[in-house]
């Protein structure tokens, strides 16, 4: 099934307590498509500036299932360009530059040739963005889109007419809580149903996720995929990455239904666990499909152990 991705792609500058780099292939876009493209062919949708490095588009062409057709480069305008300083508990950073670039000007079209994209991933961008670039797929079988703290702050009508919008969303557990203004994971995805989305993905980082569906009579708790703090390089797009293995899957099995979801978060689990363990793209560019059913299977092992009240570290 044809997958499409829509999004950011940036140039990144990022400083954690194992290192530093600059310059590096970012992006919202760019994540999910490396991670999604190791389970299904990934048509990518966005735009960067003149000042694009070739090094990065090579970085992408190295991916050999990301379709680049709907790539724009843009003369006379800059790449978005962000940076940020994690610190020893990597579940904080702080922004130490964005510079917008292209991202303030008029978005990307959609080529002619994608139009026919069954699943959609809508990247995080401004939410009339992302609903602008949905109404272009009218042959969409499953849409989701990934949302943040700042549209809810300034374009919160914007973000509630794209939820009515799309069949999921995913989005962390302070983002929930700030959307519903609801403390509990599970109960601010309930108040999210209410929205529109047929289900919702509650991101809780190093605690793993929540998956609360239409069909399914109770939420679905997964844990995080075991590493140790020396393994985590760079958090940057792991969230990003987890989506792409999510609907990647999805689109590689062909189904929508919420055991079908249910199982592509451990996917989407399995893939952000490479992203993390490298600066920008480089843990995912390595991965080959047998190294990631290899950490599928250790995964189950530990979810299993997890579920019978073990500690899994």
């Amino acid at each position: 099934m044809a997958l499409i991705v829509t999004g950011t792609i940036g140039i990144d500058t990022v400083h954690t307590p194992t290192g530093s780099a600059e310059g590096v292939l970012g992006g919202s876009c760019a994540y999910f498509a490396a991670a999604s493209s190791h389970y299904a062919p990934t048509r990518l949708v966005g735009v960067v500036g003149e000042d694009w490095p070739d090094e990065h588009r090579s970085m992408l062409d190295s991916f050999p299932g990301i379709d680049l057709g709907g790539l724009e480069v843009r003369g006379g305008s800059s790449t978005f360009r962000w940076g940020g300083r994690y610190f020893d508990n990597m579940n904080d950073r702080e922004t130490l530059f964005t510079e917008l670039g292209v991202l303030e000007e008029h978005p990307p079209a959609v080529p002619d040739s994608f139009a026919d994209s069954q699943y959609v991933f809508l990247a995080n961008t401004h939410p009339a963005v992302q609903l602008g670039l949905l109404q272009q797929l009218p042959d969409r079988k499953l849409a989701v889109a990934d949302t943040m703290d700042l549209w809810i702050n300034i374009a919160h009508e914007d973000l509630l007419e794209l939820l009515s919008a799309v069949d999921g969303v995913v989005l962390n557990d302070s983002e929930a809580s700030q959307l519903t203004e609801t403390r509990n994971a599970i109960t601010a995805a309930r108040h999210i149903l209410d929205m529109g989305p047929t289900f919702v993905v509650v991101k809780k980082g190093e605690h793993g996720c929540v998956l609360v569906h239409r069909d399914m009579g109770t939420a679905a708790v997964l844990p995080a995929y075991p590493i140790e703090a020396s393994g985590v390089i760079d958090p940057t797009g792991a969230g990003d990455s987890f989506a792409g293995g999510m609907m990647g899957h999805l689109a590689s099995i062909g189904r929508t239904d919420a055991e079908a979801i249910q199982e592509s978060l451990a996917w989407g689990t399995v893939t952000a666990s490479c992203t993390i363990g490298a600066f920008g793209l480089g843990g995912l560019s390595g991965v080959s499909r047998a190294d990631l059913e290899s950490r599928m299977n250790a995964f189950r092992i530990a979810a299993a152990v997890g579920s019978r009240g073990s500690a899994v570290t």
